[in-house]
């Protein structure tokens, strides 16, 4: 039976994401290992946390007594949700408590929780009580009958939601059906891959570094993991009674953006990357962010040298299209092809001392560009968007790489 003997709080882990294949050593915590680590991520849950440990605590007593760890990872909320949580560990032994205040995020959240974690099986619930806690043992006897995953779902048989909208369920549907088409092998392994409950075997993603955005964690236990075995609960997902909705529009862009990351990753442009070498997944960003710049380009240029507009000569007309274009991907470049540099980065003599070398590798990149438009526009395709869009696809690599080299450099980091 594993009990606290200090009351202080857990340490944050640091580095990768990545969890260990045996239980760490923590300090206060015997080195024997326990069956069920649960993780209750937390932001401005001070209403509710008391409740919760409270109703998880009785409900695991009964069914694995003293063979299960509570662990409270709370994103330092301004309710001092954390402080409320830190003072019932002395009537909860099987209680921990984690305080985070250089990190944020649901999802990097239940890692560092799991990463502190010293059971065989690892689990991730609410703590806002939209999911019913009696569905726990249900998820643990899944485990324990074999399955690497077992997941609450509210789309079999016994589950469903409480009181959504039909905009609410109309965006989550969506949302299902999107990542289905963006990621099908991973989504298409369970009814309810926007899951936010749910247990998984150490073993099964042991060694694997997770590299979650948003929410959706689930996806990236199954898109990293080595999941063989699913199994699935029915639940009713019921609305909060106490504190305030967390879920936002900002929520749905991640969900988005985190799809197509995993997509990249795990698929066969990640294995390239891996075999070759090469950043592709970087290259892919970095040419959709090229992509956006084409639509600004052809935008400026149709404004300045269209004879039923400006009438502009195409030369100087190109120039300040490519301009405004370089303006736009810098930008993009530096809030997410280069975010991992630009986050160690952030003075603003950092960001304008990339912006400068940007600027001068684009506008050397620019030079070509106009050449190859003028040679494409003058002696082979007679028309500007054509020339236009077959000279800024010469130039992506170009900039691109340099860029890579010099503008962004990953040593440059104190």
């Amino acid at each position: 039976m594993k009990t606290n003997s200090s009351h202080s709080l857990l340490t944050v882990p640091t580095g990768p994401l990545k969890i260990l294949e045996l239980p760490p050593n923590s300090v206060g915590i015997s080195s024997e290992s326990i069956h069920l680590s649960l993780v209750i991520p937390t932001y401005k849950e001070r209403d509710n946390i008391k409740n919760v440990v409270s109703i998880l605590s009785q409900l695991l007593d009964e069914s694995i007594p003293g063979n299960y760890e509570l662990i409270v990872v709370d994103d330092d909320s301004p309710d001092r949700t954390w402080e409320i949580a830190q003072s019932l560990l002395t009537e909860y032994p099987q209680l921990r408590v984690m305080r985070r205040q250089q990190e944020r995020g649901l999802s990097s959240a239940v890692i560092r929780g799991w990463q502190a974690a010293t059971g065989s099986v690892l689990g991730v619930i609410d703590g806002d009580l939209q999911h019913p806690p009696e569905v726990l043992t249900q998820l643990l006897r899944s485990v324990d009958e074999g399955a690497d995953l077992a997941v609450a779902s509210r789309h079999v048989d016994g589950g469903g939601v409480s009181s959504w909208s039909i905009v609410r369920r109309v965006l989550s549907r969506g949302a299902q059906m999107l990542g289905l088409v963006i990621l099908p092998g991973v989504l298409g392994r369970v009814s309810d891959p926007m899951s936010g409950y749910f247990m998984v075997r150490r073993s099964a993603i042991a060694n694997a570094t997770l590299n979650p955005v948003g929410y959706k964690i689930l996806l990236e236990v199954i898109g990293r993991g080595k999941v063989d075995q699913v199994a699935e609960v029915g639940y009713v997902f019921c609305e909060r009674k106490e504190g305030e909705s967390k879920v936002t529009w900002k929520q749905y862009i991640d969900y988005i953006h985190h799809l197509v990351r995993l997509r990249l990753s795990t698929g066969q442009v990640g294995r390239l990357s891996r075999k070759v070498n090469f950043p592709v997944r970087r290259f892919l960003r970095f040419g959709l962010v090229g992509f956006s710049g084409v639509f600004v380009d052809m935008a400026v240029l149709y404004l300045l040298s269209d004879p039923t507009t400006l009438a502009w000569p195409v030369t100087p007309s190109k120039i300040i299209a490519g301009e405004i274009a370089i303006l736009n991907n810098f930008f993009w470049n530096d809030a997410w092809t280069f975010a991992d540099v630009s986050a160690r980065q952030q003075q603003w003599q950092q960001r304008l001392k990339r912006f400068v070398k940007f600027n001068a590798i684009c506008l050397a990149g620019l030079v070509l560009n106009v050449l190859i438009l003028n040679l494409v526009l003058n002696f082979i395709i007679p028309n500007r968007y054509i020339a236009n869009f077959i000279a800024i696809a010469v130039v992506t690599i170009w900039n691109f790489w340099i860029n890579l080299k010099l503008s962004w450099r990953v040593t440059d980091v104190k």
